[in-house]
């Protein structure tokens, strides 16, 4: 019992939890992040196009590395 912490969990069980709660934020992060691209590629939230022209030119770079 003196291996448990105020979780209750073990070094182990705290361990297995982290990694598998950093990889769902992960998945989320991803999900979100296509998500907004689908979103910006479908209507556009920009008032003035001119201020993220590179950031279009950063995802098609970035999206070439995908493909």
């Amino acid at each position: 019992m003196a291996d448990k912490s105020l979780s209750g969990l073990s070094e182990a069980e705290a361990k297995e939890f982290h990694s598998v709660f950093v990889s769902s934020f992960m998945g989320f992060v991803v999900v979100a992040a296509i998500a907004h691209v689908l979103a910006w590629m479908w209507r556009p939230w920009a008032k003035n196009a001119s201020l993220v022209d590179g950031v279009n030119v950063a995802v098609s770079h970035m999206a070439s590395y995908l493909s």
